[in-house]
């Protein structure tokens, strides 16, 4: 299975339908936010994807109640996925690792630093970077291929 990973994309709209379009270009499957959309306008474009959303809250969503509104299946972080045969868990931080939750998984992925993060595991810890470019300069995004938990980073 190919998952598409984007986090902290702060409203940047450009940047965020660049990744959704990447990464369906590529085959994605599916499509995981590592959090911090930061308003529902930015979730709208995020929901235009032609396939499967998951994600979670970051430390700068504010508009809790309006994105829940538009994306009911958006939750406080961790979320633990079985996908393509591998348990993955979604935070928003790099703390994941320390969470029960992480016991036993395959890849852990996380956003809030806005750094790219590809160390191997087990677990593979994923960082895609930042989808806006704000801080770093740098707009990224990842693809993840569960049965050789190879990532490919993409710029954006």
């Amino acid at each position: 299975m190919r998952i598409g990973i984007v986090s902290d994309s702060h409203d940047h709209l450009t940047h965020l339908r660049r990744a959704v379009e990447m990464l369906e270009q590529r085959g994605a499957e599916v499509v995981l936010h590592g959090g911090d959309f930061v308003a529902p306008f930015a979730v709208k474009e995020l929901l235009k994807a032609k396939m499967p959303v998951h994600a979670v809250f970051g430390n700068n969503d504010g508009e809790r109640q309006g994105i829940r509104k538009l994306f009911p299946a958006v939750q406080d972080p961790p979320l633990v996925l079985q996908l393509g045969g591998r348990k993955i868990v979604l935070d928003h931080y790099p703390e994941v690792a320390s969470r029960a939750e992480a016991r036993g998984a395959d890849v852990l992925i996380f956003g809030h630093t806005h750094h790219l993060v590809v160390q191997p595991g087990p677990p593979l810890m994923l960082n895609p970077g930042e989808c806006c470019g704000w801080l770093t300069g740098r707009a990224t995004c990842a693809m993840l291929d569960t049965e050789t938990l190879k990532v490919e980073l993409l710029d954006l």
